[in-house]
């Protein structure tokens, strides 16, 4: 057999996945909506449909208001997204199983534990549908995207074994001589195991005689079960000299801090906070077994508008400040003592970072700072150590001071929703694209900590991490006592995280679809290999794919990833991740297997990443009009016949529509009158990498209701509606970003006893608008609220601040913006006529 999987995993065809979570009958108060549709042939995925009755004809505008009628749809009768996440999480009890081919994994909402039978974890690679269909026309009739959204290093959680590594010797990796791919469970091995097919170029190579192995009746390997790279979907080789720059074995990486000692950072506590963090952030570098030291090498910078740099060498008993005034012209005042080892010169490392805030700096008057010197800085000296790295630069204020990078504020609120919107988007100078280019080359990440009092022009300031594969992350009106939590435990994750350094990363797919487009932080020199200088375990690379042949039902289609990169012990290894999915010839099949939440994912990337190139009104009737096309194709060739007046939903798409109008609302592609310019480039660019589990919870927040916190299980969320409140209730909203607590007006009245001395602190809720951390109570709901506020956080990337909102204060207009099914401020639709605009489109598609 060529291509797919051997029949003995599971067989070629592998399960097809039942529909997704529904509703056992018709919703409350709609006799017509979710009656099961009589089975033609094939049967048609299970379908939702809305009363014509039950939805006016909207009037002709952007995103229309339903028009007060008698038939006023009832919320309770439309899909619901906390019912979908419910039915799933009630289904999904038994382990998940990478052996079949094409079957689509439990939604991200759900706990689930997985297990390696030959196809990546759905923690590593998500895919936009599990049923690729077989020819272009069908795609393109379709219009469903057909994307991965791979998350290479993700984090697994404890009952899950990582990837194993594989040595090959000297020899390295065995791939195929023709396409390159890696050796995988794809691999066909034939004449008695000398030589084997390829999965997906089909060309045949000799096996090394150090790799041969005898096959056993069924064909496969008698060696297959004790080789990872035959029975698994992920795994790691340790790559041979071949694999490395200049042919040369990698230095172990250096991480480099780059400090703003300009006048607001000194006051704003920020410089005295990082010195005292670095102290013991020193003990926590990365390192591959954590009972031996970390060999990362540290290196120091502050700056304003001039670079200090201090040479912190072992031998020495107080460590030397050398300056660098002339920014116009960087380089590296000092070679020996600039990058060291934190063991050998901890002493010395430690009274730098004590006299930095203490006496050098306090009394500073300086105001203006350089920025891109800074990148350059840190760039010299990797390159003077000959080796890769990351910067952590610690910056306040726009760079206005002379010197390469120069920006001036360009913030013009007048330029919004017009065609020349887009510009504000893009960098300023061309200057930090040729720099990021240069940083990649050397593996060199940028890591950005932004404490802005004012516009700083994010979206410039940003090209060089995110073309880096680093992070940025913003704390606006920084202010020491309310941030320095959050911040903190952001800066500890980041350094601690699991990163890769000099990466390359090149997806390989069986003949008939190949990889033509890719969203994330990264740069690209060509049309096939993704560079990081960095790439750590939160980001993810998506790939869009198209066809260029036709595919074929019995194969099925194939992908490799594969990412080669240095470890943070200095070791080389290549990621290999695999994935086959089926390939349909009906378009039932289709829409049977796909997900819903990795297609938002996608559609977020595409439409936020357009904004640089169109006007966000053409971004969001595209997005509108995709959307209405992928569902009018649906309801035109898999649905049963019926009145033009319903609306038809695909069961595993039904929350299609709710979730694209999320994206809608968003503040990248609708911001209310109060977000800024840099909010906004801040959003698009941290949606560029973001996996599916945080895009999720970012476009539809969760909202818990705690009147009762019972035993360990969470309570079940409710819709983000504000009729979905109580005025006796205390909930908890969670968005990846932000975490509110809201307090009912009547909740003192209503709410029991165990919330009595919770509630103490809520009397004099408007000290505490900002409060990050909960008052310890000796009882069990503040216990247990406690705990699940440190488990939401412990599941993100990033630290999420608490807000304690009461209800009818100022500071709950910024709670509501989060409760995506309503109206928004700045003229987004609510669920419901959102939903009347989209079946009015399909409509106007199928007449």
């Amino acid at each position: 057999m060529q291509g797919g999987y051997p029949p003995q995993q599971n067989g070629a065809f592998g399960q097809v996945r039942g529909p997704q979570p529904g509703y056992a009958g018709p919703y409350p108060g709609q006799s017509n909506y979710g009656a099961p549709a009589p089975a033609p042939a094939p049967a048609p995925p299970a379908q939702k449909r809305l009363d014509p009755d039950a939805i006016p004809s909207p009037q002709a505008s952007d995103l229309p208001a339903v028009q007060k009628s008698r038939h006023r749809i009832d919320p309770d009768a439309i899909p619901s997204p906390i019912q979908v996440i419910e039915d799933d999480k009630a289904k999904s009890t038994e382990p998940f199983t990478t052996g079949v081919r094409g079957q689509a994994p439990p939604l991200v909402t759900t706990n689930f534990q997985v297990k390696d039978q030959g196809n990546a974890s759905p923690r590593f690679i998500r895919c936009t549908a599990y049923n690729m269909p077989c020819t272009s026309d069908m795609a393109k009739q379709s219009q469903v995207p057909l994307a991965a959204v791979i998350k290479p290093l993700a984090t697994l959680p404890p009952d899950e074994t990582p990837p194993y590594l594989v040595d090959h010797g000297e020899g390295g990796p065995i791939r195929c001589n023709r396409c390159k791919a890696y050796m995988c469970p794809y691999m066909q091995f034939i004449e008695g195991g000398r030589r084997f097919q390829c999965g997906f170029c089909s060309c045949v190579t000799e096996v090394p005689p150090h790799y041969f192995q005898h096959l056993d009746h069924t064909g496969k390997r008698v060696d297959c079960y004790d080789r990872p790279e035959l029975s698994l979907g992920s795994y790691e080789f340790l790559a041979t000299v071949d694999y490395c720059k200049n042919n040369k074995l990698p230095q172990p990486p250096a991480f480099i801090f780059l400090i703003d000692v300009s006048y607001n950072a000194v006051k704003s506590g920020m410089v005295s906070i990082v010195c005292q963090e670095l102290k013991t952030l020193l003990d926590y570098l990365p390192r591959e077994n954590p009972d031996v030291d970390s060999v990362v090498r540290v290196g120091f910078v502050t700056y304003n508008k001039v670079l200090h740099f201090y040479n912190v060498k072992s031998s020495l008993a107080q460590p030397q400040m050398l300056v660098v005034s002339d920014v116009s012209d960087m380089f590296v005042p000092l070679l020996d003592g600039f990058l060291v080892n934190v063991n050998e010169s901890r002493m010395v490392c430690k009274v730098q970072i004590d006299d930095t805030p203490l006496f050098m700096f306090a009394d500073t008057r300086e105001t203006e700072t350089v920025f891109g010197p800074v990148i350059q800085a840190g760039l010299e000296a990797l390159k003077a150590a000959d080796c890769a790295g990351k910067l952590f630069i610690f910056h306040t204020s726009l760079p206005i001071a002379e010197a390469p990078g120069k920006l001036k504020n360009r913030e013009d609120k007048k330029l919004i929703g017009t065609d020349k919107e887009k510009s504000l988007f893009q960098p300023q100078v061309g200057f930090y694209g040729s720099l990021a280019k240069e940083c990649v080359a050397q593996g060199c990440c940028v890591d950005l900590f932004l404490f802005p009092n004012q516009y700083v022009d994010v979206a410039t300031l940003g090209v060089v991490p995110v073309s880096t594969g680093g992070s940025i992350y913003k704390y606006t009106y920084f202010q020491a006592q309310t941030d320095r939590e959050r911040f903190l435990n952001d800066l500890r994750r980041n350094v601690q995280k699991k990163v890769g350094f000099d990466a390359v990363m090149r997806v390989r797919t069986s003949t008939g679809i190949r990889a033509t487009d890719f969203f994330g932080s990264f740069y690209m020199s060509n049309t096939t290999d993704v560079e990081l200088a960095g790439l750590d375990c939160d980001k993810t690379i998506t790939v869009e794919f198209r066809h260029d042949d036709k595919l074929s039902e019995e194969t099925g289609a194939l992908m490799q990833c594969a990412v080669l990169y240095t470890s943070c012990s200095g070791q080389r290894r290549l990621r290999i991740h695999n994935m086959a999915v089926n390939c349909c010839s009906q378009l039932a099949d289709l829409y049977r297997n796909c997900e819903t939440d990795t297609i938002i994912n996608f559609f977020s990337k595409y439409a936020f990443r357009s904004v640089l190139t169109s006007p966000t009104k053409t971004v969001r009737d595209s997005l509108v009009n995709q959307c209405a096309q992928i569902l009018a194709c649906y309801r035109k060739n898999c649905a049963s016949p019926s009145s033009a007046g319903q609306l038809i939903l695909p069961e595993c798409m039904k929350l299609l529509p709710v979730y694209l109008n999320c994206v809608l609302k968003s503040d990248v592609l609708l911001p209310g009158a109060d977000v800024s310019l840099d909010d906004r480039a801040y959003l698009r660019q941290l949606i560029s990498c973001m996996d599916v589990t945080e895009s999720h919870v970012f476009f539809y927040p969760r909202l818990l209701p705690l009147v009762r916190l019972e035993g360990d299980a969470l309570p079940v969320a409710v819709r983000d509606s504000e009729e979905r409140l109580s005025k006796g209730g205390v909930y908890l909203l969670e968005t990846g970003l932000h975490l509110f607590l809201w307090v009912g007006a009547n909740a003192q009245q209503d709410v029991s006893v165990g919330l009595s001395g919770f509630l103490l602190f809520s009397e004099c809720i408007c000290c505490v608008v900002f409060q990050t951390s909960l008052p310890v109570l000796d009882n069990p709901f503040s216990q247990r609220l406690r705990e699940i506020i440190d488990s939401f956080r412990a599941q993100r990337s990033r630290y999420m601040k608490l807000m304690v909102v009461k209800q009818e204060d100022k500071a709950e207009l910024i709670f509501r913006h989060f409760l995506v099914e309503d109206k928004s401020a700045s003229g987004g639709a609510s669920y419901v006529d959102f939903l009347c605009h989209m079946h009015k489109e399909i409509r106007q598609l199928l007449s």
